[in-house]
């Protein structure tokens, strides 16, 4: 088990020189005693929160290795630090597929990151799999059948965000901030299905880039606009800032923020949990805060996780069950390949997942895949912030990804 030192957490191993790897084609990175993997993760700046993803994914694999392992074989799984900048990224990818030889990429991080790469591991024919950024761009077999993401589109959230708003304010005129990459744009585009050509007249646009201070000028450029709906698609840092800003300023807007970025412990306590009262997300993991799942089995699996791999993981970051739900598909796609772990089954069998239930998933969301179906989940629910927890309203809503 390795990790990158340089600017991981405490508590993780330090990377370790890469041992030689008999020439195998047809299985790099895989000997008869180790199964390597590769990832990238914003260890360092300002997508740091994120990087207990790497740490509980670190934990899942060494609990695996525990038990056995996979097929003999234990579980080398490399993280290095890219800091959310697209060009580390590459250059750490390229570290891991030519110079470590893994056998394929696992759940690197962010959208405008991966995008740095897309093209490079399809060319070189390198699995990239459940990619930690629900970007729709990731569900394209035809043109890019190496790459598969694993969470639900955030442009089917947006969608959902949009249709249920104008069902609330059918004249509503919505604000839409947004970071200027492909992330924040899947919200543009999820809105403007919904809208049509009736967007222009009805969204007011603001975009920041993910190197700002704060966003503050943004919230009250949108509020002085006349928007009475404010859609967020914005990284945790900036999602604590505009949850402030707007109670600050006295705005009471509709308000949506992306599910990558409503974590009770990384976003709502540093906001001020009274001040997001009335904020509205979508999710399809279940929330540690929810009453509901104290004594559910599969919270309390993931909880009894946490205490003998993670003792001091804070609970109410729901990037730990979001890692544990990735990382728990990733495990049944190593399972059903049985002994061959070619980088050509390996994608095979990520592409072929029978509906799986994760303990940590809401009732009614499953993990499933197919050659022509590189949307593994495609379930969520809204909920909305009480000052304590997310709770859940309606019923699990089926994305329709265009």
């Amino acid at each position: 088990m390795t990790i990158n030192r340089r600017a991981l957490l405490t508590g993780t191993a330090a990377v370790l020189a890469a041992p030689a790897i008999a020439a195998a084609q047809e299985a790099p990175g895989v000997t008869a005693t180790e199964i390597r993997i590769g990832s990238t993760n914003a260890l360092s700046g300002p997508a740091s929160s994120y990087s207990v993803i790497s740490r509980c994914l670190t934990a899942m694999f060494k609990r695996l290795n525990d038990q056995g392992g996979i097929a003999g074989r234990q579980v080398n799984f490399i993280v290095y630090d890219d800091s959310y900048q697209p060009p580390r990224t590459l250059e750490q990818t390229r570290r891991l597929v030519e110079q470590d030889k893994v056998a394929f990429l696992f759940n690197q991080l962010g959208t405008p990151t991966n995008s740095a790469i897309h093209r490079y591991v399809n060319s070189r024919k390198v699995p990239h799999l459940f990619l930690a950024t629900g970007a729709d761009k990731w569900a394209q077999p035809k043109e890019y059948p190496w790459t598969i993401g694993w969470q639900p589109s955030y442009r089917t959230e947006a969608q959902i965000y949009a249709k249920y708003a104008l069902e609330q304010k059918p004249a509503a005129k919505i604000g839409l901030l947004y970071q200027n990459d492909d992330f924040g744009k899947d919200y543009v585009n999820g809105v403007r299905d919904i809208l049509g050509d009736r967007f222009d007249a009805v969204v007011k646009l603001v975009s920041h880039e993910a190197t700002d201070a704060t966003i503050d000028s943004q919230i009250v450029t949108l509020q002085s606009s006349g928007c009475d709906v404010l859609i967020c698609g914005i990284i945790p840092r900036f999602a604590a800032q505009a949850i402030r800003k707007v109670f600050d300023i006295g705005w009471k807007p509709m308000m949506f923020m992306t599910n990558v970025s409503v974590s009770g412990s990384i976003v709502m306590q540093p906001a001020g949990v009274e001040k997001g009262i009335g904020l509205i997300t979508s999710d399809y993991r279940k929330d540690q805060s929810d009453p509901s799942w104290a004594d559910d089995a599969g919270m309390n699996e993931w909880r009894d996780f946490m205490r003998r791999y993670i003792p001091d993981g804070e609970l109410g970051d729901n990037n730990y069950t979001y890692a544990y739900g990735a990382g728990s598909t990733m495990i049944q796609v190593l399972r059903q390949c049985g002994t061959n772990f070619s980088r050509d089954n390996i994608m095979k069998q990520a592409t072929n997942i029978a509906p799986l239930e994760i303990g940590t998933l809401l009732p009614g969301v499953k993990v499933s895949t197919g050659p022509a179906n590189y949307h593994p989940i495609r379930q969520m629910q809204l909920q909305r912030w009480d000052g304590k927890s997310w709770v859940r309203f309606g019923g699990v809503i089926e994305g329709a990804n265009v």
